[in-house]
């Protein structure tokens, strides 16, 4: 199955896509956020996503799990490879395992059908939220400098990370804020409370998603997650970053 395409960097400002094969539900959001001032586009499936991810770049996606032949997170795995646009998952029944796959994969929020228009809303404006706080953060303090432990580097700029073979591994924003936090505290044990301020400004936070999160990292970084040597468990506090890292 092809990719997304996705478009230029244009008429990114509140445009919200959402993917729902229900057309009663796909109009009755859509005119709730005109309502509020949000411009919306509304596709039923993958390949109406496609080809509006081919002309715009969003800056959110609100997408349903289940979209009859399309795997919603099939889809979610596919703009992850190529976008950090922020996506809340919907869905009938999304029972824990669902958010979790979808957490771990990179969704920023989900929301359980029936659901209230008003909660939606609010939800997607939270996203805005720390859109916004993200750029201002961005524009203070140019991101410069990075990282070298146990053979890897973290370039800030450009969130280039590189492994020991001197291949890049990608990172989400919400990967790349957490590493940093880690990297910003070597050798010592941070709380789950304090690693939820640090990613804070880049995903939407649920109680159990630092945990996510870190499962995530340490696919990315340890040769056995099951067993991990650089992010550890520490028990009753939260997790510590093993190795030595120097700054430059």
């Amino acid at each position: 199955m092809p990719g997304f395409n996705l478009g230029p960097e244009i008429a990114k400002t509140r445009h919200v896509v959402i993917v729902d094969g229900d057309p009663a539900m796909r109009e009755t959001v859509a005119r709730y956020f005109e309502e509020h001032s949000i411009p919306v586009s509304a596709v039923s499936n993958r390949a109406g996503l496609s080809r509006h991810l081919a002309v715009m770049n969003p800056c959110l996606i609100l997408l349903e799990v289940r979209l009859g032949q399309d795997d919603g997170l099939d889809v979610l795995r596919e703009i992850r490879a190529h976008s950090d646009v922020p996506i809340i998952m919907t869905g009938h029944r999304l029972d824990e395992t669902d958010r979790v796959v979808g957490l771990e994969i990179g969704a920023d929020d989900c929301i359980v059908k029936p659901f209230g228009l008003r909660e939606l809303l609010a939800r997607v404006r939270a996203v805005f939220r720390r859109q916004e706080m993200g750029r201002v953060a961005r524009t203070r303090d140019p991101e410069r400098g990075g990282y070298r432990f146990g053979g890897w580097q973290l370039e800030r700029r450009g969130r280039k990370l590189v492994d020991p073979n001197g291949a890049q591994v990608s990172l989400s924003k919400g990967d790349y804020a957490l590493l940093l936090a880690f990297l910003d505290a070597p050798q010592r044990p941070l709380t789950r409370e304090q690693l939820l301020q640090a990613t804070r400004v880049h995903e939407d936070i649920f109680d159990r998603s630092i945990d996510v999160q870190v499962l995530r990292l340490r696919r990315r970084l340890e040769a056995d997650p099951s067993a991990p040597k650089m992010i550890l468990t520490e028990r009753g506090v939260g997790y510590v970053f093993a190795h030595t890292v120097e700054s430059y």
